[in-house]
């Protein structure tokens, strides 16, 4: 009958267990796996964060407070605990920095088995250029801009009220300002991987530049202390890596092109061998 189960046989009953015992111990391969990448990247950072702390942190604490002791602005501190987290806080973001290549290289050992030759190489450089962006955009937004900020809230208070900053809230203001910007310049990387799989082109990209300023505008508001300036600090640059990225759009649009037209004429060359 049709509803009577079927009976296997002792071949197809060891077939099956033997795929379900590959299958648990692809499972429990990559559980392993996993867990030595966060062991090993979490560990790279523990021992940069102690070096850091007991042999560079009066330097490094020296350079987060520099834009504004170069200004004869004094921080205080509100609370027992204030300055002691601002030297704790300060050495582990300076650990996660320093750490982030062996993470980088964790992450990478756990995903390209599972890529193709040709995704490894694609991906291999997107991590060093999404690296390399970060970095450019925390540097720029430190060295340009920030100081820009400090002396705008500075002079702002100038006849009001006497400034004076706490070292816990302006060690967030340094995070809420400058990391920001690192992520936003990864927005060419974005565009890219979107262009090269067919998401946007850059003619969508450039006809809908109205509506981008307006998401720009949103996003800056989002990301950045509640003010304006600073606001119209994140979005400027954002508007020029939008016009950056318009162009890897239409570079990503033009290498995809050239990609299917190799793979057409490949195939009829192919038939052709075969006839003959």
């Amino acid at each position: 009958m049709a509803n009577e189960k079927k009976t296997l046989t002792p071949e197809e009953k060891q077939a099956q267990d033997a795929a379900r015992i590959a299958r648990k111990q692809a499972l429990s391969m990559h559980i392993r796996a996993l867990r030595r990448v966060l062991i090993v990247s979490a560990s790279a950072v523990l021992i940069a964060f102690m070096v850091l702390f007991y042999l560079f942190c009066t330097p490094l604490v020296d350079f987060v407070l520099e834009p504004v002791r170069s200004r004869g602005i004094e921080v205080i501190s509100t609370a027992v605990s204030e300055a002691l987290m601002l030297k704790f806080k300060s050495c582990l973001v300076a650990a996660v920095v320093i750490g982030m290549p062996v993470i980088v290289q964790q992450i990478w050992s756990f995903v390209s088995p599972a890529l193709y030759a040709n995704e490894k190489k694609l991906f291999a450089g997107l991590f060093f250029v999404m690296l390399l962006l970060f970095i450019t955009g925390v540097v720029f937004c430190y060295v340009y801009v920030f100081p820009l900020a400090v002396d705008l809230f500075w002079e702002a208070s100038d006849g009001v009220a006497t400034a004076m900053w706490s070292v816990k809230e302006y060690f967030n203001f340094v995070l809420s300002f400058v990391l920001p910007f690192g992520v936003m310049f990864e927005l060419p990387v974005v565009i890219y991987m979107l262009a090269r799989h067919g998401k946007v082109t850059y003619k969508t990209l450039a006809r809908n530049r109205k509506y981008v300023i307006l998401a720009i505008a949103v996003v800056a508001a989002i990301l950045t202390p509640p003010d304006v300036f600073s606001q119209c600090l994140m979005a400027a640059p954002m508007l020029v890596l939008y016009e950056v990225s318009i162009y890897v759009a239409a570079s990503a649009r033009k290498k995809r092109d050239e990609r299917n037209t190799t793979q057409k004429t490949d195939v009829p060359e192919d038939s052709a061998h075969e006839e003959s």
